[in-house]
């Protein structure tokens, strides 16, 4: 195959099935019509397709011969609620929803993909799976039931991408253990005894103690965590009365904790409750405290992610640098399937300043230079192509 020509003469349609995609998005777990577009682009290849794979989700497995290695490419489909604020020909016709994280791209390029192996079946040296998944964005999102009901059977390497539209087009970036943290949430209710501001000796303000217990949250990071290790805990919601002389009966509180090691994890969701209880003996308020556990911390392999480095860095057309990310305290649940098979998840720059490609994921105006897709399609393509030659 040569990889350069597959990219050029599958690129444009790569390109109308992102805008294709981008034009009609749907939140998490809501993906119907997605999910059928995906089918339909798929349906005609010599594929075989599972369809509603633990929700919503589409397999479809690429079957070469049944003693080769089999490899798994992921691809999340579903959009945000944000109004977009782009004008463009290609924006969102759904009122209120946008595709503010790239996984338009992502699935486009793995269509694309599948169509080019697909036309070169006889000349790969795996299987393959391309794993389109719903649901990315929102806690249990979908990576989760798709394992539970099979994505994963056989399968015995993982590979994925993320865009990112704050890196350079083209730009391939890796990070070996820590691309991305477990990032779990919590709620904690304070019930108290309300009364009138003027009379608070009447009352167990659950205001004072809400605002005592945040204070004495920050210290867990600073005082109970090795600082050698990472952490993150950010209040970020509180919510009580509305009246100016009334001291209410209850104060929600909400926040997330993000860590990397489990035994950080657990540390800092403990000491939360533990907190949490002793402040409330102390001011006379009962908290409830409701731990959210979200994606688990993502870690790559080290023997694949120097194998796709080493592809980034030599023979290639659409890679113009590569770069060791540090890293991130976001969340990504693509972490699931690299903690049942080994593999390496990187980023992909799709940002352009030329183009006035500048904003963040899950912005209002949110955009890719789409020919950070062809980026895309060479590293998936390298990998599959020169898997035959890597020493396992």
């Amino acid at each position: 195959m040569n990889i350069r020509e597959a990219i050029l003469e599958h690129f444009e349609d790569a390109v109308k099935r992102r805008r294709h995609l981008h034009m009609y998005p749907e939140p998490s777990f809501q993906e119907f019509k997605t999910k059928q577009y995906i089918y339909d682009e798929l349906k005609d290849l010599p594929l075989e397709i599972e369809r509603d794979v633990g929700g919503n989700g589409v397999v479809a497995r690429l079957i070469v011969d049944e003693s080769y290695d089999t490899l798994a490419f992921r691809a999340d489909f579903d959009a945000l609620l944000i109004q977009e604020e782009n004008d463009v020909p290609y924006k969102s016709k759904n009122d209120g929803v946008m595709h503010a994280c790239g996984h338009d791209a992502h699935t486009a390029a793995l269509i694309t993909f599948a169509h080019i192996l697909s036309e070169h079946k006889d000349e790969l040296p795996v299987n393959v799976v391309f794993i389109f998944q719903h649901a990315e964005e929102l806690v249990p999102g979908g990576a989760k039931s798709m394992i539970e009901d099979g994505c994963l059977d056989g399968v015995d390497y993982f590979f994925g991408t993320h865009v990112a539209s704050l890196k350079p087009v083209h730009e391939f970036g890796w990070n070996y253990e820590s691309m991305y943290a477990n990032a779990d949430t919590f709620t904690i209710t304070a019930t108290g005894k309300g009364g009138h501001g003027a009379a608070p000796h009447t009352t167990h303000d659950p205001v004072v103690a809400s605002a005592y217990l945040i204070e004495q949250l920050q210290s867990i990071v600073s005082r109970n965590v090795d600082p050698l290790e990472s952490a993150v805990l950010s209040v970020t919601a509180f919510n009580a009365g509305k009246a100016f002389n009334v001291i209410p009966q209850y104060v929600e509180i909400k926040g997330t904790v993000r860590t990397y090691e489990s035994d950080v994890r657990e540390l800092v969701l403990s000491r939360i409750e533990e907190i949490a209880k002793g402040v409330g003996l102390a001011q006379n308020v009962d908290f409830d405290v409701e731990i959210h556990r979200g994606y688990p911390a993502l870690k790559n392999d080290v023997k694949m992610t120097d194998y796709v480095r080493g592809l980034a860095e030599k023979d290639v057309d659409f890679v113009e640098s590569v770069v060791k990310l540090p890293p991130s305290m976001g969340g990504e649940d693509a972490a699931y399937y690299l903690q049942k098979v080994p593999g390496c998840y990187f980023s992909t720059g799709v940002g352009n300043v030329e183009k006035g490609i500048t904003h963040p994921h899950h912005h209002p105006k949110f955009d890719i230079d789409e020919d950070g897709m062809k980026s895309v399609l060479e590293l998936f393509l390298k990998i599959v192509m020169n898997f035959g030659e890597l020493e396992k």
